[in-house]
């Protein structure tokens, strides 16, 4: 039976995995995938036409130890940047995936600190990416788009 005592999963950015940003509280990936069934005048149902996928996400590390002011700099400069969420190496298998990872991201909205009566401060971080690849163990990787570089 899984044990989420034994899966660790890091954030990473830049594709530093040797430094993930920690400590992450939470990392919450969306997948939009739309899609819009065709009718016409003989027929209901008939197709579908698929929009572009849209992929965003929401981050949330304490303030603490640098995390958050890397972030909040990567916001402010406007730079692109990879972040994954990986099963750690030695993790039991519990997750399903063995990575989700967004390229090309841009933080669209950062909220550096929260204060709070105890304990460390929030920082809550949103952002678009525009291309996705999920890794569930299944060969090939699934790469969204599959028209761009």
């Amino acid at each position: 039976m899984p044990n989420w005592t034994n899966t660790r999963l890091a954030v990473v950015v830049d594709e530093d995995t040797a430094h993930p940003l920690t400590p992450i509280d939470s990392f919450t990936p969306t997948f939009n995938l739309n899609t819009e069934v065709v009718h016409s005048i003989e027929a209901t149902h008939i197709g579908y036409i698929a929009n572009p996928a849209n992929f965003t996400f929401t981050l949330t590390v304490k303030a603490i130890g640098g995390a958050a002011a890397k972030l909040t700099r990567l916001a402010m400069d406007g730079t692109d940047f990879s972040i994954g969420l990986y099963q750690a190496t030695g993790g039991a298998g519990e997750w399903d995936f063995q990575h989700v990872l967004f390229r090309k991201c841009r933080i669209t909205t950062a909220n550096p600190s929260n204060a709070v009566i105890n304990g460390a401060p929030a920082a809550t971080f949103s952002g678009v990416a525009r291309a996705a690849e999920v890794n569930d163990g299944a060969v090939p990787v699934l790469q969204q788009p599959k028209f761009t570089t």
